[in-house]
This record gives C-alpha cells, structure tokens and sequence, in this order.
C-alpha cells in the first residue's frame, strides 16, 4: 500500500509489521504421511491413488505444481515411493522440485497419458485407483476410460489423514493466526469516516506480505452490506453508526489462516448491541459443544440452536443462519472437517476448523465472529483471542 495522509493511521500500522517465521514441514514428515496413506491403500485392497496437482499432492509429498490442461501429478501405490506423471517437457523441472524421489512416468505430447498409467497399475498388486476429490473430471474420466471404470473416490482416504493435523502444521497455522489476528486489529483501529472498503482491502494485504505471507483474501463490508456473507459488488465508503464486517486471510508455507470480526464504527444502537450478542453467543456455544468425541455436526447445532432461540430461523432460514457454521482450515481455506448438520465424524485432537455462525438480516445488517479452533485431548483452542466485548473487540489495548 502507497501511504498517503488520507489514512495516516494505517501507514503506521503497516511500518510495525515484520516478517515471522516458523519451521517448515521436514521431509521426514512426508514420508511419514506417504506411509499413512499406503496403509489405507492396502486395506482398501486397491492398486494405488491418484494425486492430482493439488493441496493433497503437496500434503503428501511437498510438490507444489499449478493445475493446467495437461495431467500432472503422482500416483502412491501400496508399496515403494510415488511415481510421478509427467509431460516429457516438464520432467527437469519437475525433478528439481521433488522432496521425494520416486519414478517418472514421461509422456509426449501427441501420447496418451491415461494409457501411461494404464500399464504402471497393471503391475501392482490390488485392483482399481482411488481419486484425488480435486481431479478435473476431463482428467477423471480420461482414468475412468483407460482402466476400465476402475475408479473410486479417495476422498475419506485422503481427508481421514489431512484433518488431523500435527503439531507442526498447527504451529505454522499459530504463526500465520497470529499475524492475520493483529491486522484485523490494526483495520480496527486505523478505521476513519469516509475511508473506503477498497482502502482498508489494500492495507489487509500489505500488512500480510510485510510478515512474510502471501495475501489470500479479504472481504470488507460496510452497513446493510455486511448481511450478505460474501459481500456485494463495488466499493463502499465509512460512515459513522455503520457496522462494520472484516474477513480476512494470508498464507504462510502453503497453510492459510481466516479470521473475521464485526463490530460498529461509532456508538452502536441497542439493536445492534442485542445482535452482536445473539452472535457472540453463538459462537461460544460451538466453542463449547466442540469435545473430544462429539460429532461435528453438533457444533453447528449448539450454535444454530442459540440463534434460533432469540427468535431468528428456524434451520436455515433468513434472519438467521443461512449456512454451514464452520470448515476445515489447513493447506485449503476451505477442507474437512465440515462443521454441518448430518456430519457425524467425531472431534478428534488435531482437528482444525472455524466457528462462524454468521447472524444475517437481509437490508439490515450481518455480523460474523469467526475463529480457527484446533482440538486437543483436553478439548478445543482458540488460535486467536475471540472477540470479547463489542465496544473492544481486541481488549483494552484499543
């Protein structure tokens, strides 16, 4: 962001901010997910998995690649390393980049690849492939035509082992948490009437990338705005009495953080005061429905059920809450564990996910308090301090 006088607040915000570090994923650890992952291989009685260039190809090997027209990725058979699938062109710099050797299956441009690994599962042990749930489906159904429909979904293979996260991966969650965290503060209080969502978006991502992270989004919301979960169209300017919705996120060695506050720039009237704590109290019963054992799902119904309480739904009806209350958060901003009705996977400790029952009124107002919990074996914790008091959202130091 250009600093200008117009927001002189922010400008000084954005000077103390200054890169953070935390220790990367070892290559010890993907072998020790490799590992995890082949022994579901083989109980599942099949040849292999496909994974496809995405989040799970990096989880699993360390292997960033781009999603393009041209298949490329790995596929981990029961036993021995990965054996990777590529364009002939791309296999020196796909050599370069791999964490964990293994075989290269090269294909030309004028071959089928699909025929390529065809032939390699032929020789394996066990029979059909299990699917990355991120797989085009032009690449899916390419698979599904070279092995004879041979295909599953590998998708309770691949979440079942991504959703528990290790220590590692939640300190660099932490990390990253606690930089997106002191933005969201630092918007707080750089906040001035007449300056513009467009502004505030600017200062969120210059504040990340002067910490070391990539940006990854923000959605600022001012007014009756703010009703509408992922926003409206255009810029908007601040007036006083607004409400106020900031959500936002950066990336830090492939691992996002999110976060949102809501609150009112100004006095807030009384009906404001009764809706942020509705909400407030929505979100601490998800926190509290969220033990070790329970279903997911039971976090959302503990947090719906205040709401539905004070008069709004019922379900998923408007004023109230229209959607999930909370995702999985890890290499995606968006994974397992879904925080859903009729999801009844057990909390486990390693879990990481969002409580973010968003309280919408349509032409009126919204107002969402969203937090990152990871389970422990004593229960759920907070990454970040939730928001405690509408009046000082981020304590005190305000």
């Amino acid at each position: 962001m250009t600093p200008t006088t117009a927001q002189p607040d922010l400008d000084r915000a954005l000077a103390s901010f200054h890169p953070v570090s935390a220790a990367p994923i070892a290559v010890a650890a993907y072998r020790t997910r490799l590992s995890a992952l082949q022994a579901r291989i083989r109980a599942a009685g099949l040849a292999a998995v496909w994974l496809d260039a995405s989040s799970s190809l990096t989880y699993f090997t360390g292997l960033r690649l781009g999603l393009s027209e041209r298949i490329h990725g790995a596929l981990v058979a029961a036993e021995g390393p990965p054996a990777y699938l590529t364009p002939v062109f791309e296999a020196p710099k796909l050599k370069a980049l791999l964490r964990i050797p293994g075989p290269m299956l090269m294909w030309e441009e004028d071959e089928d690849p699909f025929a390529l690994v065809a032939r390699y599962l032929d020789g394996l042990p066990g029979r059909g492939l299990g699917l990355d749930p991120a797989t085009p489906f032009r690449f899916a159904s390419g698979m599904m035509g070279a092995t004879g429909g041979r295909v599953v979904p590998a998708t309770d293979l691949i979440a079942g082992l991504r959703q528990i996260k290790s220590p590692e991966e939640i300190a660099i969650i932490q990390t990253a948490m606690d930089v997106s965290w002191r933005v969201q503060r630092a918007v707080h209080g750089g906040l001035r009437a007449g300056i513009t969502t467009t502004e505030i978006g600017q200062f969120i991502d210059a504040a990340h990338q002067a910490s070391g992270m990539a940006p990854l989004f923000h959605a600022v919301q001012f007014g009756e705005a703010t009703a509408y979960p992922h926003g409206v169209p255009g810029p908007q300017t601040l007036r006083d009495g607004d409400m106020v919705l900031v959500d936002l996120g950066g990336t830090l060695q492939g691992y996002r953080s999110d976060i949102t506050r809501t609150y009112v720039f100004g006095t807030p009237t009384a009906r404001q005061r009764r809706l942020w704590q509705v909400e407030q109290a929505a979100h601490a019963a998800g926190f509290a429905a969220a033990t070790i054992g329970a279903p997911c799902e039971a976090v959302d119904a503990a947090a719906r059920a205040v709401i539905v309480a004070a008069g709004f739904g019922p379900g998923h009806a408007v004023p109230g809450l229209p959607h999930r209350t909370g995702h999985g958060l890890g290499l995606d901003i968006h994974e397992e564990p879904w925080i859903v009705k009729g999801n009844r996977t057990p909390l486990q400790p390693g879990m990481c996910f969002s409580i973010e029952p968003m309280l919408c009124l349509y032409g009126e107002c919204g107002i969402r308090l969203e937090d990152i919990v990871h389970m422990t074996d004593k229960g759920p914790r907070w990454f970040s301090p939730p928001a405690g008091d509408l009046d000082q959202p981020f304590g005190k130091q305000d």
